[in-house]
């Protein structure tokens, strides 16, 4: 079946499409302490949740990246709903394809969870760095292992050690290239347990009221695989945070 329509389903009772709460999120949005106006890029926008508090709090120009079609679509019906006469924007395309008009352009660049798109945490680091202004800000979303992982639990997800580091990693992954960790903010397994079981809750939902689909099938099959997966390794193993990372001034 599609993924993106998987992905749409399961994150359907979910504006924040990754394991942090709404009260960190807004926490987080209200530190950034954004000058009004301020140029934001996110990439891997989902919902456009991140942009759309941003340009509540400073009048932003913003842009969203993202390559699901449900969740551009959902993009602009929030815009239309809570910030009708903002300056974003929403690109349905391949963030690995997107290019600003010019490098260092931006006074804030996020990847929340997609860093995937830039070959890891690192890749992603240096392509947001490459888009945001000296002194600017880089914001990250990554994961991270609490504890060594067994090898059921990487055969499971497909995913080699080597795919995440620690949490102390992370940020040294940053600064090891010139940037500076100003903040972190990290998902409780309470905040873990709202992000996943909300999936279950979801598809629960969509099957019952759309019986007749004849992707239904694989739509559980795929649910109760994440689902065993979080109970069984996932929710000991990996953690999650965003980084909060500052560009320095200039290169001397």
């Amino acid at each position: 079946m599609d993924f993106w329509k998987l992905m749409d389903i399961v994150h359907k009772k979910q504006e924040i499409m990754n394991p942090m709460s709404d009260e960190k999120l807004k926490r987080l949005c209200r530190l950034l302490d954004l000058k009004q106006g301020a140029s934001v890029l996110d990439i891997a926008c989902g919902k456009g949740e991140f942009l759309v508090r941003l340009h509540e709090l400073y009048k932003i120009q913003g842009i969203g990246v993202d390559k699901s079609p449900y969740c551009i679509k959902d993009c602009l019906k929030k815009k239309a709903e809570r910030a009708p006469d903002s300056d974003l924007t929403f690109l349905e395309m391949d963030a690995a394809d997107y290019q600003p008009n010019s490098v260092e352009s931006f006074d804030l660049a996020s990847c929340m969870g997609a860093s995937w798109i830039y070959d890891g945490h690192e890749g992603a680091l240096k392509a947001l760095s490459s888009m945001t202004k000296p002194g600017g800000l880089i914001v990250a979303g990554e994961p991270y292992w609490r504890k060594e992982p067994v090898d059921e639990y990487l055969a499971a997800e497909e995913e080699s050690k080597d795919t995440f580091g620690t949490y102390m990693e992370n940020v040294e992954t940053g600064e090891d290239m010139g940037l500076r960790c100003i903040y972190t903010l990290d998902s409780t397994l309470d905040d873990w347990d709202q992000y996943e079981s909300l999936h279950w809750w979801a598809v629960n939902e969509y099957i019952r009221d759309n019986p007749d689909d004849p992707d239904n099938h694989e739509i559980r099959k795929q649910c109760d695989r994440f689902k065993e997966i979080y109970l069984k390794w996932g929710r000991d193993t990996m953690g999650w945070a965003i980084y909060v990372f500052r560009k320095p001034e200039s290169s001397n």
